[in-house]
């Protein structure tokens, strides 16, 4: 009883000076450094590494109290995710980095998250504007020495800090960014997957692409294994792939603004990366993502091996019979889910894939599920349910492996999942 009442006192305490502590860092405070990981729902920082000015081997969780602030100019917050205490689960002594080492001079605490944690998260969306890097301010008190840690050391992004985010592109008036990562390993020439991102991911800051919906998992060791190696780009528009010259969303009805800028920055990457395999360019996309990667498939269909589609926002009444069969022989696997709300599978995808069909495609494919649930039964809990439109959960853990009737995608009489397909497609074979 006494420790409860000793932590509670402390806990008022500390947070009676947080005010203080984030508007004028104590100069005697230690520095943090916080680490940003994609999750199925979006980003999280979920874990903190603290500098010590000794070197220990002993660390308990309980003993440290997580406060956070977020703020982001422009915009109200609401209040509940402006501010609050985290939630410590676990503790280690750390490299600087946050390897797990016996004896050190960091400690990193992690942090518990959930797709109903928005405390949790350095993004924050805003109408119009899309998902938006927030000032993400931690305070960090060791409640038995009551030392504090209060100024901000950089961050750590998993998988994000091996791309590279520095390049941009131009084409006519419109700037577009974007991540690029060049395999490890590969043979004498790689395949490149593109991934086109979502409406809430425009701008021009390519780890929001990338963080916004965990499409950086295309470098991460699974997927990189089954294509042995494979470059990696995720371009990124200002505003939406669908807009067109009124900046309004087209589901194909009229043209939009980027196909053209987009296809060239494609080009001019193949061209300056000249170990990439011309005859295995997959492409592939989210929502307004999967309308472009659809787009540049009917644009261009002698160019790409494969296409891999979620959440497909192409109408399809707007989609010519001529193009539907001009593309029937492009390998194409869709994923979607019945109770996609926001791109309405009997207005997109669903139509698409039957006309495909009857026009003689052969190499395609479709997994549609009922709800998109969270697969992992832990951060969400068992059986919880994420919104409907959000089927890439799947597409970015390589989950598909079924057709439309349920039945096994298979090659060569194996079963396989929708990358382990697409690393076999290759252009005229």
């Amino acid at each position: 009883m006494k420790n409860i009442i000793i932590r509670s006192l402390l806990l008022t305490f500390f947070c009676s000076c947080l005010h203080l502590t984030f508007a004028n860092p104590d100069p005697q405070a230690g520095t943090y450094k916080m680490v940003v990981e994609g999750f199925d729902w979006g980003p999280a920082v979920n874990k903190i590494i603290l500098s010590l000015l000794d070197t220990t081997s002993k660390v308990n969780a309980a003993d440290y109290i997580v406060y956070v602030q977020r703020n982001l100019a422009g915009t109200t917050i609401p209040a509940e995710q402006s501010s609050g205490k985290r939630e410590v689960i676990s503790a280690y002594i750390s490299t600087e980095t946050g390897d797990r080492i016996k004896t050190g001079k960091h400690i990193t605490l992690v942090l518990s998250v959930g797709p109903s944690l928005p405390i949790a998260s350095p993004f924050q969306y805003v109408r119009v504007k899309g998902n938006l890097w927030v000032d993400y301010n931690l305070t960090i008190m060791q409640t038995k020495t009551q030392q504090i840690w209060n100024k901000a050391n950089g961050k750590i992004m998993p998988l994000i800090d091996e791309f590279d985010l520095s390049k941009k592109f131009s084409y006519q008036d419109k700037n577009m960014s974007y991540a690029s990562y060049s395999p490890k390993n590969r043979k004498d020439k790689a395949p490149l997957i593109i991934w086109l991102h979502g409406g809430g991911e425009g701008g021009m800051d390519p780890t929001v692409p990338l963080l916004g919906n965990k499409a950086a998992n295309y470098a991460g060791t699974a997927i990189q294994t089954i294509f042995e190696g494979a470059f990696v780009l995720v371009p990124q528009c200002p505003g939406a792939w669908m807009h067109n010259a009124q900046g309004v969303g087209t589901q194909g009805k009229e043209n939009d603004v980027y196909n053209e800028g987009l296809m060239a920055l494609i080009k001019n990457y193949v061209s300056n990366n000249p170990s990439i395999d011309p005859n295995r360019i997959y492409v592939g996309g989210c929502s307004n993502g999967g309308y472009m990667a659809l787009k540049l498939i009917l644009l261009y269909p002698d160019y790409f091996a494969a296409g891999y589609i979620s959440s497909l926002a192409y109408r399809s009444q707007y989609i010519a019979d001529a193009d539907i069969q001009k593309i029937k022989n492009i390998p194409m696997w869709f994923v979607h889910s019945k109770d996609d709300a926001t791109t309405n599978p009997d207005l997109t995808v669903v139509p698409v894939f039957d006309r495909l069909k009857s026009a003689g495609a052969k190499n395609i494919h479709f997994t549609y599920y009922d709800h998109v649930n969270d697969i992992t039964n832990q951060y969400g809990g068992n059986g919880f349910q994420y919104n409907g439109h959000w089927s890439w959960v799947y597409l970015h853990e390589n989950l598909p492996r079924t057709d439309l009737d349920g039945s096994a995608v298979k090659l060569n009489g194996k079963p396989v999942t929708i990358m382990e397909w697409m690393a076999a497609q290759k252009k005229g074979k």
